[in-house]
């Protein structure tokens, strides 16, 4: 079983304000008050600036993009993800934005390569954004959720009842604001 991710991922407030301000950015709640924006094909094509972005050594990051993370991160810190994993080796990536500037990274944890004793990559930017992990999860990407999907595109299917405790909060707080995968479906 494979597993891909390419995401931008901060505080759900800070991520709604930023990705009203780009196109094709989408936002996917998660536990504890995090969201993430999927790095989709239509994201990525509206914010590349044309150049290469391999300058930090992410696989899917447009070039220009880490100065617009820089902008962002003025808004509250977050940190961009890569994860892909096939047949249970695979490679982590990650770095994290705060105050207009790369605060930690890039880091990366390459195939058959063990995570450091203080956790993958993106566990360590997570545990930095503020996600603490409850005794029963394995680690801070487990506790927002990120076990949830098993690749960047199904991200947009996700529906709230997938990640029960967002849904319940987000009606106790009267939350309208659309989400991913709430449009409404039709029955045959």
């Amino acid at each position: 079983m494979s597993y891909e991710l390419q995401a931008v991922i901060g505080a759900e407030a800070v991520l709604r304000m930023v990705a009203a301000q780009q196109p094709g950015a989408v936002v996917v709640p998660l536990r504890q008050g995090f969201a993430l924006i999927p790095m989709t094909d239509e994201l990525f094509d509206s914010a590349t600036d044309g150049g290469r972005g391999d300058g930090l050594r992410f696989s899917k990051l447009p070039g220009g993009f880490e100065r617009l993370l820089a902008d962002w991160s003025t808004t509250g810190p977050l940190g961009y993800v890569e994860a892909g994993y096939a047949g249970g080796a695979g490679t982590q990536r990650a770095a994290l934005w705060a105050g207009g500037e790369l605060a930690i990274g890039p880091m990366f944890v390459d195939v058959n390569e063990p995570f450091p004793a203080i956790g993958s990559p993106i566990s360590q930017v997570l545990a930095h954004l503020g996600a603490t992990r409850r005794r029963r999860d394995a680690d801070e990407f487990v506790a927002v959720g990120l076990d949830r999907c098993r690749d960047t595109e199904a991200w947009l299917a996700v529906d709230r009842s997938v990640i029960p405790d967002v849904a319940r909060s987000r009606r106790r707080q009267g939350h309208q604001a659309p989400v991913a995968g709430t449009r409404r479906r039709t029955v045959p």
